[in-house]
């Protein structure tokens, strides 16, 4: 019998992603149906409902589901569930779709045949009531409030069939991996306690010392890169791909952690995404979710710590996966190395804040990063990076004492 955490709601991952022949035809006969694009966002949720990381959903949210999971954590059912899924449509498709339509699902950039759909609600929602819920604001230069406004007036909800999975699996073929992939993995090695890392930045020596924590708790760490899509000036997978997996070949014991990527777009809402972070997770086979500073954050919406305390605002028993909170991370001239606020008793004049920002701003105008940043093998990945590209980023430098 497994020793892993059970898949989200206690049963088996929920696979909607067809295979073989049955692919095959459901593929053809979506050619002959009406077909709804779909947003970035949109596709990468369908795809995560297809490996089973969005176990225990069938498809995407009715009415209900939205409201439940907006104001209560929930969907009708009962299943607690942090984020809405939803897709919606407008103009002449939102007029003419009806209840009990078979429908394709498209990617809107590139055309592809993505899954099906039987329309089972179609419904309109208060998308202020949304964002304030899952983002805790409706200013719309936050980019994740900004993907909610830009939605069509209409949700469709429905059960889906998955038909492809884009290019993730080609693109990212050594990282990319499904919740019943990792699984197997983690059976093969005997681990039973694994710690999820999740990262959509290179690592820098704060990631690196929150990993080894990790390291030292658990059986082994999964370094989970986000490789679905993100916001202008992140560092593209590829590179974050490169960079992580020479830490982990020159500054790790060999199998204790496993690099893989999953296919999930960012919504930045920091808490709430926190919430969904640990559900996936949870299905990935984890046991544990490090929560550093600022999970999922963008700019100042969050407090550095509000995706940590949130797990303990959520109902009892709602999570099997567990969360592993670290305090603020950063190196210490004194103590000689990384520390947290727990454990250094220096002041703010001897702490360096390692940020992605820091990197972007450096790096971007030709300066050179201090060894105490990252690796020297990820500091080349990165200023080779940075020196093909024209991007100059203005940036304030942040006092790791006091956030500012």
């Amino acid at each position: 019998m497994s020793q892993l955490v059970k898949p989200h709601g206690g049963g088996e991952l929920k696979l909607l992603l067809l295979q073989g022949e049955e692919k095959k035809s459901e593929l053809e006969r979506a050619k002959k149906l009406p077909g709804i694009p779909m947003t970035s966002r949109e596709t990468s949720d369908l795809i995560m409902l297809g490996i089973g990381a969005f176990t225990p959903l069938d498809g995407f949210m009715d009415k209900a589901n939205w409201q439940g999971v907006c104001d209560d954590y929930k969907t009708s059912s009962g299943c607690f569930w942090p984020i809405p899924i939803t897709l919606s449509t407008t103009g002449e498709l939102a007029d003419t779709i009806t209840h009990g339509d078979d429908v394709a699902l498209t990617d809107a950039e590139s055309g592809e045949i993505m899954g099906t759909m039987i329309v089972r609600e179609k419904y309109t929602i208060d998308k202020t009531h949304e964002c304030q819920s899952v983002f805790g604001t409706t200013d719309v230069n936050h980019p994740g409030v900004a993907k909610v406004m830009e939605q069509g007036a209409v949700n469709l909800a429905g059960p889906v069939q998955v038909i492809s999975e884009g290019e993730y699996p080609e693109k990212y073929a050594d990282i990319y991996m499904r919740p019943e992939e990792t699984r197997a993995e983690f059976e093969k090695r005997g681990w039973s306690t694994i710690a999820a890392l999740q990262l959509r930045n290179p690592m820098h020596r704060s990631h690196e010392y929150l990993a080894k924590i990790a390291v030292e708790i658990c059986d082994g760490l999964l370094i989970h890169q986000l490789v679905g899509k993100l916001k202008a000036g992140d560092i593209p997978a590829e590179v974050r791909v490169r960079a992580v997996n020479t830490l982990v070949e020159n500054y790790f014991v060999k199998n204790t952690a496993i690099q893989a990527g999953y296919p999930m777009e960012m919504r930045y809402a920091g808490p709430r995404e926190a919430l969904l972070h640990a559900v996936f997770r949870q299905n990935y086979g984890c046991s544990h979710l490090l929560v550093g500073r600022d999970h999922a954050g963008v700019g100042d919406y969050y407090g550095p710590f509000d995706a940590q305390k949130i797990f303990g605002e959520i109902p009892e028993g709602s999570l099997e996966i567990k969360t592993l909170n670290i305090d603020w991370t950063f190196h210490c001239y004194k103590c000689g190395g990384m520390a947290s606020m727990k454990t250094c008793p220096h002041g703010k004049d001897d702490r360096l804040l390692l940020s992605g920002t820091v990197l972007r701003k450096t790096l971007s105008e030709g300066g050179e990063m201090p060894p105490e940043f990252s690796r020297p093998e990820v500091l080349a990945i990165l200023k080779k990076y940075y020196d093909s590209i024209d991007e100059k980023v203005e940036v304030k430098l942040h006092n790791a004492a006091t956030g500012n």
